[in-house]
């Protein structure tokens, strides 16, 4: 089997890169190690930046998005008994975000990747091994209904994340990886409850942050900050929903709605980059080659960036045999990459207990009391969390005004 690009992992950033692929004409093979269904039933983030959201409308798959999709304004911060709202609209010139599943993203891409003549999926795709990227004569192979079997490709891409087989196969001696473990983790809850507020809520407590958010006017995902040690079995419902009251201002607890959960997890938090980007003609794009902390909402987004960068450098390959943006695409990725690292660090580390010693909160307040207070201080988070702008030789490049 050939093709031009060779795709590794199934999940929104294969997917979405592929179908930005496939409207110039440029044809793939993605495998995925799951089936379909599994893919589309991970629970994963929900908030898109704006340069992700256009980056659906630009692979066709947007529809449903923009018609069910809640666009915000803004986030609501609460500490010492206060609700302070970061009206990031009016901060950025108008700019949004969209509250939107990544689960429904992701059926959005597979209905229309399964129906595009240029990408070829492969599913149950087990013990892929990418090799020959550093010669300048890339494959990938794979294990299918009990064959072994290769890909012959141009370029690979990594969308493979954390665990993957791209990032492994890369000699230890050519990258460096940089890593932050939290001593905490997020339980997260997904319940088809009404979110407690129109808007997202950070909230510092002394025992620990919280944050309610949702999925839809009818479905709401709320965190908890847990310890490394807890246990998801030792999480009743109601015993959630307690220490979510007790870590919300009042006027929030009382409106809070609950029922029983769908969907109950821990994740660990960690700060994670691989450098460079680019291994020869293997590319790595999203959790594949950096993690951060869910407090700042970039996972998925950063992985957008990446995409709009290795599609446009892969577009200006194939159709004007330039090579300079290809050259660039980890420099580029990766300035973006760190600025997402240091916010979701700030923003973590300005929210959550990190230990018992009485002066950590009282330093958090004051820094939380300056943020609302300062025009600047709330421009620097509003800018953030709206998204940094994709690099402008990138943009112009692709001939699009994407943020």
């Amino acid at each position: 089997m050939k093709t031009q690009v060779g795709i590794i992992g199934g999940g929104p950033s294969g997917l979405c890169l592929a179908r930005l692929l496939s409207q110039r004409g440029i044809t793939s093979v993605i495998l995925e190690r799951q089936t379909r269904e599994y893919v589309e039933a991970r629970i994963r983030a929900g908030i898109l930046e704006q340069g992700m959201a256009d980056l659906m409308r630009q692979a066709g798959v947007g529809q449903r998005m923009d018609r069910e999709g809640l666009l915000h304004d803004g986030i609501v911060l609460a500490f010492d008994g206060r609700t302070e709202r970061i009206d990031m609209a009016a901060l950025t010139g108008g700019k949004q975000v969209m509250v939107y599943g990544q689960t429904e993203l992701t059926k959005d891409l597979y209905d229309a990747v399964l129906q595009d003549a240029n990408i070829t999926v492969v599913f149950e795709a087990g013990q892929v091994q990418p090799a020959g990227f550093l010669e300048g004569s890339p494959s990938l192979t794979f294990d299918k209904d009990g064959r072994r079997e290769t890909i012959e490709c141009d370029f690979i891409a990594g969308c493979d994340g954390y665990h993957g087989a791209s990032r492994a196969a890369v000699p230890r001696d050519m990258i460096t990886e940089y890593e932050r473990a939290y001593p905490f983790g997020w339980l997260g809850l997904l319940s088809d409850t009404p979110p407690v507020h129109e808007e997202l809520i950070y909230a510092n407590h002394e025992r620990g942050f919280a944050l309610c958010s949702m999925r839809s006017p009818t479905r709401s995902r709320y965190y908890l900050q847990v310890g490394l040690d807890e246990k998801v079995e030792d999480w009743s419902d109601a015993r959630f929903w307690d220490e979510l009251r007790r870590r919300l201002p009042d006027r929030f607890a009382q409106a809070l709605e609950t029922g029983a959960s769908i969907e109950k997890s821990i994740a660990p938090l960690r700060s994670f980059v691989a450098e460079p980007l680019r291994f020869g003609h293997m590319f790595l794009v999203g959790d594949a080659g950096h993690i951060v902390p869910p407090t700042g909402a970039k996972g998925l987004n950063l992985a957008a960036s990446d995409m709009f960068y290795l599609s446009t450098a892969l577009i200006a390959h194939y159709t004007e045999g330039r090579d300079d943006l290809l050259d660039r695409y980890s420099e580029t990725a990766l300035r973006r990459v760190w600025a997402a690292v240091r916010f979701s660090w700030w923003f973590t580390s300005v929210s959550h207990k990190f230990s018992s010693d009485p002066i950590e909160h009282r330093i958090q307040l004051a820094e939380l009391d300056y943020l609302v207070s300062s025009v600047a201080g709330q421009t620097s988070l509003a800018e953030n969390y709206v998204g940094l702008p994709f690099d402008a030789d990138f943009r112009q490049a692709a001939g699009t005004a994407a943020p």
